[in-house]
């Protein structure tokens, strides 16, 4: 099923008994989010908030917060189109008439892509100078954030060159009742734009989207090569041409968006942006970034407006996060041919790790593709990635590790790429946008059998406080803070009471960090740097790469430094628990199965 526009998702949603409908007022300051993140954390419905406080536009949250929405929204066919696109390009080659006819569904399809043009649409319904952008339900997230955000905005900028569009979702925090930040990270195309058009001293026009098809957001986030516009695939996603409408500005408007905002970064203007809560599940800290300047504002008389939260995972990107990876999957080995599968891990953020499977049909081929995936796009913001030769399930991490973990032989298998850039929200570097990378890998057959229980030889030093074994090969250990003793690390690695593990990871939080897969990932993934923070019981130099002898050791410890982990505010959380059956016994369209959710939440 593909949906022309959010309100048609949304019917289909409430049909579906899937749409909670929130008619108590609600602050869209910090207490619209905290709602969300309990439904969220129950599996529970949409969230449609008709009665915002200081607003008379709708808020709707929580769209694609399950893997059922995220599927419906989408849909299947997709991916079935995908797989179909990645057979062509493997089975059409040498071209003939049977085989070009056994295609010809998919070129039926090439006739639909593209943009149509239309002389009005839902969208400019309504158009005007007054912004007012203090008006709209616009969230707070989290109590330290440096204010409200837009957080499911469509950004859409073309080369002042001729080069090309792009749609991006950059995040827009609300300085004024006509201005926002731009928040374009390193590598984004929105952002190259800007720099181009700055570099000419002039402003950069640009429109941000809020609503529309479905099809519209997967585009926007999707890791696309430069100049791949972003409208041609949410069109191929959709299965129609996407109807564009002239507007007030430099750009067409997407006819079926609910609310167009209409204006220019200008160049060489700087003003400092955040705190925001982010989706490593700490704050991003206050920087200068561009900024918006909204000239006008196109809606429908009804608009709707949507957000989502992010926060510790998972939250609502998470699911979107996996079902666009399993989407491009099947171009992986197109793009990259050495790489049979690729899995970037949302409960690091995505950036701070991932797994591949790669082919390994030379000695150290297997390099050549990892290289290739930190060359990659958005992949090459990737921290740490772990390479195999053998077939394994790259989402069951546990798995994962212990078969990179039984196969390698870290003093030539253990990489660190020191002096890289990092993703912008990564504050585990020594600076904004620079760190290092790791590759681990563990190819061919099992060289040893990995421990499972912890029966140390001697007894662990005190400093440590806690052991606990994550899986097959790999301990949690606790011990002193950062603060106090930097250099336990080095120390317990090469400490003889852990002697046969391949790895450590040291952390403030053991039982935390050995409750699950995702705890383990998180805590771990996110606090650490391969250039800082990789140790080993010993270490040397051999024709200028560093060998490491086992065991390895993470040190994922809270640095000096390192931003707040995100809480919600206390005084919120109470309000919302004193309202909670306020919000939804005055809810309508919604199952008996998400009712029982809510209830139990």
């Amino acid at each position: 099923m593909s949906f022309p526009d959010l309100r048609s998702f949304l019917d289909q949603l409430r049909r579906d008994g899937d749409l909670a409908v929130v008619e108590a007022t609600v602050d869209a300051r910090l207490e619209a989010a905290e709602i969300h993140r309990r439904v969220i954390a129950a599996n529970g419905p949409a969230l449609l908030f008709t009665h915002v406080q200081g607003s008379d536009v709708p808020l709707v949250t929580n769209l694609f917060g399950t893997r059922r929405r995220a599927e419906l929204a989408f849909g299947a066919r997709p991916l079935e189109l995908v797989r179909r696109i990645a057979a062509l390009a493997r089975d059409l080659l040498p071209p003939t008439a049977g085989k070009l006819w056994g295609a010809r569904d998919v070129l039926r399809d090439a006739l639909r892509i593209g943009t149509r043009r239309r002389s009005s649409g839902p969208v400019t319904e309504v158009v005007t100078r007054d912004v007012r952008l203090d008006r709209l339900p616009v969230i707070t997230c989290w109590p330290e954030d440096g204010g409200p955000f837009v957080t499911l905005p469509l950004v859409y900028t073309e080369h002042p060159e001729g080069h090309g569009s792009n749609l991006g979702m950059y995040r827009l925090q609300v300085h004024d009742a006509r201005t926002t930040g731009m928040h374009c990270q390193i590598g984004k195309g929105g952002g190259f734009h800007h720099a181009v058009a700055e570099a000419r001293g002039e402003a950069l026009p640009a429109t941000v989207f809020l609503g529309g098809p479905p099809a519209l957001i997967l585009a926007a986030i999707a890791p696309l090569p430069e100049n791949v516009p972003e409208l041609m695939l949410a069109s191929l996603l959709a299965g129609r041409k996407l109807p564009l409408v002239p507007g007030p500005g430099a750009h067409r408007l997407v006819a079926d968006a609910e609310i167009a905002l209409v204006g220019r970064v200008p160049a060489g203007v700087r003003r400092p942006e955040g705190p925001f809560g982010d989706h490593y599940g700490y704050y991003s800290l206050r920087h200068d970034y561009p900024v918006f300047e909204v000239e006008w504002m196109a809606r429908r008389r009804d608009a709707i407006y949507p957000a989502t939260v992010v926060g510790k995972p998972r939250q609502e990107d998470f699911f979107i996060g996996d079902l666009l990876q399993e989407l491009l999957s099947p171009l992986f080995p197109l793009v990259m041919p050495g790489v049979r599968d690729l899995w970037s891990y949302g409960e690091t953020g995505y950036h701070s790790l991932a797994a591949a499977v790669v082919r390994e049909r030379y000695a150290r081929e297997a390099m050549a593709s990892a290289l290739r995936i930190l060359g990659e796009g958005q992949l090459s913001l990737t921290k740490f990635l772990l390479v195999t030769d053998q077939p394994v399930d790259l989402r069951d991490f546990p798995s994962t590790l212990e078969h990179l973990l039984a196969r390698t032989h870290p003093q030539t298998d253990l990489y660190v790429l020191g002096n890289t850039s990092m993703d912008t929200l990564d504050y585990t570097g020594p600076s904004v946008n620079r760190g290092s990378k790791g590759i681990w890998l563990g190819l061919g057959p099992a060289v040893r059998d990995l421990p499972r229980e912890f029966r140390p030889p001697t007894a662990p030093p005190p400093e440590v406080t806690d052991v606990r074994v994550f899986c097959g090969g790999c301990l949690v250990v606790g011990g002193p803070a950062f603060a106090t003793d930097a250099d336990a690390a080095g120390r317990l690695a090469a400490h003889p009471a852990f002697a046969g593990w391949p790895l450590l990871v040291l952390t403030d939080e053991p039982a935390r960090a050995a409750r699950s897969p995702m705890n383990f990932l998180w805590t771990t993934f996110t606090r650490f740097e391969p250039a800082a923070d990789v140790h080993a019981s010993s270490q040397r130099i051999v024709r200028n790469h560093l060998a490491y002898e086992p065991p390895i050791l993470i040190d994922a410890r809270l640095k000096p430094g390192f931003p707040d982990e995100l809480r919600a505010d206390e005084a919120t959380a109470k309000l919302v628990t004193r309202r909670w059956r306020e919000y939804f016994t005055q809810s309508v369209q919604m199952g008996d199965s998400e009712a029982a959710h809510l209830d139990a939440v």
